[in-house]
């Protein structure tokens, strides 16, 4: 994670699990998908295929999985407990 994110400092809502890929990362109350994503220390960034431009939901570079939903925008979407996210697969993959 880049040195200038410092989330030890930021006021986060409960935590709770969410699925990536299948696996358990930890999420916050009131955070989005993308934010979840960039936050976490469980998603490696080479599997982070995820480009976020806009941040608003109008570019559509964030799309992944939610719940066997395809082309879902993270940053425009809330996450839940138990949320399952499929993020993209490069193609060279």
């Amino acid at each position: 994670m880049p040195s200038f994110i410092r989330t030890s400092i930021l006021n986060r809502g409960e935590p709770f699990e969410i699925l990536v890929n299948g696996r358990p990362v930890t999420a916050f109350a009131g955070e989005s998908v993308a934010a979840a994503l960039l936050a976490s220390r469980d998603v490696p960034p080479e599997r982070l295929y995820v480009r976020l431009f806009c941040g608003m939901g109008a570019c559509f570079g964030c799309l992944v999985t939610v719940d066997g939903v395809p082309n879902v925008r993270s940053c425009a979407t809330l996450v839940r407990p138990g949320l399952r996210v499929e993020l993209p697969t490069h193609a060279s993959d």
